[in-house]
């Protein structure tokens, strides 16, 4: 490529002599090419000169200024595919928005063809043809542009001819500034709603059955750590359970925001070169595409330079991150063992736990939700501290912004599902280690308080500690208590508060 581009000038000169001494059209001109290195390009052209375009992508001039100027993370860190497929709903709304406005410059030939393009753009057809990098311009113009270029060079080509220009059709009444925060929302509400909170209500179902599995079961409680009073087993799994379903209600709460769009706003906020009724129209036609109830935000100016409804929402996101961190690491405490460990649950042995140590099985699931609930917790860090940089009427830290929020979404969705299927659906009580460990647990004596006192109490737990006793022997070598006294109000397995 860089070959390419240092020997442009002369390809270009020569080309075009050649053009001119053809006779060929300017849809000829157009489709000449030179092969270099083995690559076959064809010249484009943008507002600042030409380029060779490799002639098998529908990108254009912009586009491959962008992925030979931002050789950062390429092949990696893309710019993700949900942004690329809301950028196809958007440029799609647009134009039927545009042919209901202004039929006289979107004809019904031309939308046609966009129409067209533009699904094959939703529909993941086209991904090749989107290249660039996030590490780009922070209002995202060069991905704009790739759809733009990307959607006229396949209408184009459906038309048989160059009937739609990038600039001038396909980003009619649009700039960058208002589309990608446009399919930053698009996006974010099609991620959440379509897959994160489908794999946290399937979360919940399970434990629910997992719950209602291990009704009857006392163990001991812990706080700190440290032994505490006894719980049923059903009623930490429904602490769990209550999490999740908490964390839905706030991601639900985040949506309504995320709907607005800024669509319509187009350079700084003031709707210039959109028609009247255009951002109403255009969210209409969205909502149609995507099934979601959009609609546009009533003040473009904060809709172009403010990433608060992204901050609010990305914090329900870590809410749910830090919940299934809470679970997880719940999960390996109960099932650490077999023999050292508490031992109070198993769970699903799914691989080998070591290179070195035959038959050590490691909670493997538990490890992988708490690695990425903590990347998470990193890009929500991210996120804030991009979103805090709008200067004057627009934010340029767009593509982190989005590349961060729906690396969340989709890890966590993924995340939720593997730990669900590979590990929580096969989570087993082991009765006997529970009742063992709620009969040694020296919390127990907190029964006893209604009876001798807080005191006392403390001291029959010390004492049976110090010499390793029961409760019921160190409460009635101290005085406090006959054995009849103790027997008829010690019932550890009542304590949960479950009879």
């Amino acid at each position: 490529m860089f070959k390419a581009k240092r020997i442009l000038p002369l390809v270009i000169a020569l080309m075009m002599a050649l053009v001119s001494m053809s006779g060929l059209s300017a849809l000829a001109e157009e489709s000449a090419t030179v092969t270099q290195d083995g690559v076959e390009y064809r010249v484009e052209k943008d507002s600042m000169g030409e380029m060779l375009v490799p002639t098998d992508r529908y990108w254009g001039a912009q586009t491959q200024r962008s992925h030979e100027n931002f050789l950062i993370g390429v092949g990696i860190e893309t710019m993700p595919k949900e942004i690329i497929r809301a950028f196809g709903q958007l440029k799609l709304a647009a134009a039927r928005a545009n042919h209901a406005l202004k039929p006289e410059k979107m004809t019904d030939e031309k939308l046609a063809v966009i129409e067209q393009a533009a699904t094959e753009v939703i529909n993941g057809e086209l991904d090749d043809h989107f290249p660039l990098v996030v590490w780009q311009t922070g209002s995202g113009t060069q991905s704009n542009m790739n759809a733009n270029e990307v959607i006229a060079n396949r209408a184009n080509e459906l038309a048989g001819e160059k009937l739609c220009h990038p600039n001038d059709d396909i980003n009619m009444s649009q700039s960058s500034n208002d589309t990608f925060p446009t399919a930053l929302h698009v996006a974010a509400v099609v991620a959440i709603e379509d897959k994160l909170i489908p794999a946290a209500n399937e979360m919940v179902e399970t434990l629910k059955e997992l719950e209602a599995a291990n009704e009857g079961i006392i163990k001991t409680g812990r706080t700190h750590l440290q032994d505490a009073v006894p719980i049923a087993f059903s009623q930490e799994i429904s602490g769990w359970r209550a999490s999740i379903e908490q964390d839905i209600r706030m991601l639900a709460l985040s949506l309504a925001p995320l709907k607005e769009l800024a669509l319509g706003g187009t350079a700084v906020g003031t709707g210039l070169n959109a028609p009247e009724g255009f951002a109403e129209l255009a969210a209409e036609e969205l909502s149609k595409l995507t099934g979601k109830d959009f609609v546009t935000s009533p003040n473009k100016f904060h809709a172009l330079t403010s990433r608060d409804e992204i901050v609010y929402a990305h914090g329900a996101v870590k809410a749910l991150a830090a919940d299934m961190m809470k679970i997880a690491n719940d999960v390996r405490w109960l099932a650490s063992g077999p023999r050292c460990g508490l031992g109070e649950i198993t769970i699903p042995e799914n691989e080998p736990g070591s290179s070195i140590m035959p038959g050590k099985v490691n909670p493997t699931q538990c490890e992988q939700v708490t690695m990425v609930a903590v990347q998470v917790m990193g890009n929500d860090t991210t996120i804030g501290i991009a979103a805090s940089q709008g200067n004057f009427e627009l934010n340029v830290f767009l593509p982190v912004i989005g590349y961060n929020f729906l690396q969340s979404v989709r890890l966590l969705s993924e995340s939720i599902t593997s730990f669900r299927v590979n590990c929580v659906v096969g989570i087993k009580a082991n009765e006997e280690k529970m009742s063992e460990n709620l009969n040694r647990s020296l919390m127990t004596v907190t029964a006893l308080n209604p009876y001798i006192g807080y005191e006392n109490a403390a001291a029959t737990a010390k004492l049976a500690f110090k010499e390793n006793i029961s409760l019921k022997e160190a409460c009635i070598k101290l005085g406090f208590m006959t054995e009849e006294q103790f027997d008829e109000v010690f019932h550890p397995e009542q304590m949960a508060g479950t009879k």
